[in-house]
């Protein structure tokens, strides 16, 4: 895995990267030809990169009891809301609006990553990213992903750990 984003890459410079260059954490940069007619986007990135979809996990903005927070899941399954709720130490979640999810991370559905977001939000990320020696999360763009070590991911999110996915 590359220590820096590529140079030259063209996708270097978005707030994921930025974030994790001031912090030193090491990752790749990893692009792809986007479909726009494409709306699974975290199924796309899978598709690809070549990547098993139980290594990229998408991020998903939810409302736990009126407070916004961030799921970060595998794409080959989905969000349990009940579980994220209790991880949050809630008692109710559902999908936050998507045009709020924009507004507050800064990035476009599709696109949004969990880092470098423009209002940082309390970030749970599934436990089953432990598993693996890197994932892949989106790099803030349509297009553009991020691998990394998941317990690096989890740092630079300051983020929690809990069973949040399903198949």
């Amino acid at each position: 895995m590359a220590k820096k984003a590529r140079k030259g890459s063209g996708s270097a410079g978005t707030p994921a990267t930025v974030a994790l260059a001031s912090a030193g954490i090491a990752f790749e940069a990893r692009s792809y030809a986007h479909d726009p007619a494409e709306t699974d986007f975290g199924g796309e990135a899978a598709r690809e990169l070549g990547i098993a979809p139980e290594r990229v996990y998408k991020t998903l903005l939810v409302d736990v009891d009126g407070a916004l927070a961030v799921g970060v899941v595998p794409v080959s399954g989905m969000l349990d809301l009940k579980a994220i709720a209790a991880a949050r130490g809630g008692k109710r979640a559902v999908m936050a609006d998507p045009a709020l999810a924009e507004r507050k991370t800064g990035y476009v559905v599709g696109g949004i990553s969990p880092l470098g977001q423009r209002t940082p939000l309390p970030t749970v990320i599934d436990e089953s990213a432990r598993a693996h020696e890197t994932v892949l999360v989106s790099g803030g763009k349509r297009g553009f992903d991020i691998e990394l070590a998941p317990e690096d991911l989890a740092r630079a999110c300051d983020a929690t750990w809990a069973p949040i996915g399903r198949a």
